[in-house]
């Protein structure tokens, strides 16, 4: 089984991620192959490749969370 590599390790629910076009989710599950985030602030879920796919930075988590925050004092659906 060589050049084969292993697919990276589930993160636990709720942990933000940042994909390839620099959204930034929480990680849902796994389906197919395929993990699904939800933005931070609600909305529809995505799903993106397990390589395209980092730990959200500082910064990218204090804006989600402030997003989260927003969103929530203006009483939209999270």
């Amino acid at each position: 089984m060589s050049g084969e590599t292993e697919p990276p390790q589930l993160p636990a629910p709720g942990t933000l991620l940042v994909d390839s076009r620099d959204r930034v989710g929480e990680f849902r599950g796994e389906w197919c192959g395929l993990w699904s985030l939800r933005p931070v602030a609600g909305g529809t879920e995505w799903t993106v490749n397990p390589e395209d796919v980092q730990p959200a930075d500082p910064q990218q988590r204090l804006r989600a969370e402030t997003a989260r925050a927003n969103a929530r004092s203006r009483g939209e659906v999270l």
